[in-house]
């Protein structure tokens, strides 16, 4: 009776899409954020490039999506060979972005051991960049997305590929995330100013450590410029964890 209200989920991303402001506005303040984000997470790991990299947030509506889309058009645009992968199964947005009619996606290949995975690779207008929608909704998400067939999946691609990049769920809501993370090469949370707690944010990271994630960062989404010093643009920032 006296907890707290549950918030209304905002199903216009699933509807209509993301923003891909790196594409619409490549000379924009926001596009050089998102410019900044790829080259810190480009220098982010010493030894060896990252091949896999999942993107997530504590709660829905903090933009993981959004994020995700115009981080891989940035890495696209640069020259490297990249695959989005729409792995939230449940509020997909990959489809809806890149105009994709096809119900198909990742939920066929994961669960028709004749499938395809070509038929499920879409070029984009983005040279160099590749998306696989999420197809129909399964009723076993969490089972899908830790199955041996999705590891096997995710090795596959990356050997294919220079960059894959898996638009997870949030790490609150459901395991996928958690279980996704163990087999990628690293973890970016999106933590969104004015929607994110802190609480939930800390509950995120405390889930991912526990499962032996590698977090290799948080973006700062919407942050207020004027109470900000040193950064710019509607993604503020990332920064080591």
């Amino acid at each position: 009776m006296f907890g707290k209200k549950k918030k209304k989920l905002d199903s216009n991303s699933m509807k209509n899409g993301v923003y891909l402001v790196t594409v619409a506005a490549p000379k924009s303040v926001d596009t050089e954020q998102f410019n900044t984000i790829r080259t810190n997470i480009t220098f982010s790991s010493v030894d060896e490039s990252f091949k896999s990299i999942m993107i997530t947030s504590s709660g829905a509506s903090e933009g993981k999506s959004t994020v995700a889309a115009n981080v891989a058009a940035s890495f696209a645009k640069q020259g490297k060979k990249t695959l989005l992968v729409d792995s939230d199964l449940r509020r997909p947005t990959i489809a809806s972005t890149f105009n994709i009619a096809s119900t198909q996606g990742l939920t066929n290949f994961l669960t028709d051991k004749n499938f395809d995975i070509n038929e499920v690779l879409y070029p984009t207008t983005v040279e160099n960049l590749y998306v696989m929608p999420a197809g129909p909704v399964p009723p076993n998400p969490s089972e899908l997305i830790g199955s041996k067939r999705m590891k096997m999946l995710k090795e596959a691609l990356t050997e294919k590929l220079d960059l894959v990049i898996f638009d997870a769920p949030p790490v609150l809501s459901v395991t996928d995330a958690q279980l996704l993370s163990v087999s990628v090469d690293g973890t970016i949370l999106v933590v969104r100013q004015g929607e994110a707690e802190k609480e939930a944010v800390k509950q995120s990271v405390d889930l991912l450590n526990h499962v032996n994630a590698k977090i290799i960062g948080t973006i700062m989404n919407d942050v207020d410029v004027t109470s900000t010093d040193g950064y710019y643009g509607y993604y503020g920032y990332y920064g080591k964890e």
